[in-house]
């Protein structure tokens, strides 16, 4: 096990449930003033998937910054939940542990892909005077219908009776039309990756990718990402301009040009509502996977733009 896990006692979820919570985290660097970065994971994604953005030449330095990636609850490393969770239980449950473990008080940057995007605006509004600089990438602060819609053709996939393993694989050929662009398979992006046709690149990269997850951690992760809304709780009462508002941290939001999942337009209404904050767009055809580490043109991109905000 490359990873700790720090013990939530009776940390009580949105649903009521009431569970004793491990939350599975990694750190890398010392911890100082004003250096702490926290990092946390997204949809299936474990601890180990978010260390492409870590290195001693890039904007997350270990030896300059103290870095946290938090696994969300129900990714097999954090506890699982038997009933729903939230971003709200999942970023309640990242502040006890950054203030019961290590004592922070400020954090210098919280940043994150895809659902880590939204748990990163979740922190920014939940704690404004801890969080002092945010960058979502390929993210939103909100879940749209379309993006629901998506979701729930997985989720009744994943409901179907038939083996785990022939249920992930339909999955993830689904999954693999929506985290790429049509112009990523038009000019055959995949043998950039090293696959010789688009066949090996559907089971080399997507099947093997979700084979080595848990049916029931994609369902529940589904469950959070459907009902994704950093307002949806009772410090906001789903008051969503209220919650975008409340951000006091300087903001860059990092869009991908067609991310299928999270469209930049909801990017362009999040821009308005939050008083210091940027919209930069990814260029390329790499959609929502520019954010993944995949491509090492977008990885230069975001990792700039990490280094100006520091």
């Amino acid at each position: 096990m490359n990873y700790f896990t720090h013990t939530l006692n009776e940390f009580q979820l949105q649903s009521g449930e009431i569970m004793k919570a491990q939350i599975a985290y990694k750190t890398y660097g010392n911890l100082c003033d004003d250096n702490v970065i926290v990092y946390p994971t997204w949809y299936s994604g474990f601890i180990s998937d978010n260390e492409w953005l870590i290195g001693k030449e890039m904007a997350l330095n270990p030896e300059k910054y103290f870095i946290i990636i938090i696994a969300m609850l129900n990714n097999s490393e954090s506890s699982n939940s038997t009933g729903n969770v939230t971003l709200y239980d999942n970023v309640r449950a990242q502040h006890r542990l950054v203030t019961e473990k290590f004592g922070i008080k400020k954090i210098r940057l919280v940043t994150g892909w895809s659902m880590g995007a939204q748990q990163t605006y979740q922190w920014a509004c939940l704690y404004p005077d801890m969080v002092e600089r945010i960058v979502p990438f390929c993210g939103s602060a909100k879940t749209s219908p379309h993006n629901f819609v998506f979701l729930e053709g997985l989720r009744n996939i994943l409901h179907l009776e038939d083996s785990d393993e022939r249920l992930i694989k339909s999955f993830a050929r689904v999954y693999a039309g929506w985290g790429l662009t049509q112009a990523f398979y038009k000019e055959k992006k995949w043998e950039e990756l090293g696959y010789k046709s688009l066949e090996d690149f559907l089971v080399g990269f997507w099947e093997t990718f979700f084979l080595k997850r848990n049916r029931k951690n994609l369902l529940a992760h589904i469950w959070s990402w459907q009902n994704g809304d950093i307002s949806d709780n009772p410090v906001f009462n789903k008051d969503f301009t209220a919650a975008m508002k409340a951000i006091k941290a300087k903001t860059i939001i990092i869009a991908p040009e067609n991310d299928l999942y999270f469209p930049k337009e909801d990017n362009q209404d999040e821009e308005r509502l939050i008083e210091n904050s940027k919209l930069i767009i990814i260029p390329g055809v790499w959609g929502h996977f520019a954010g993944g580490g995949l491509n090492k043109d977008d990885t230069i991109f975001i990792d700039k733009i990490l280094k100006d905000i520091l």
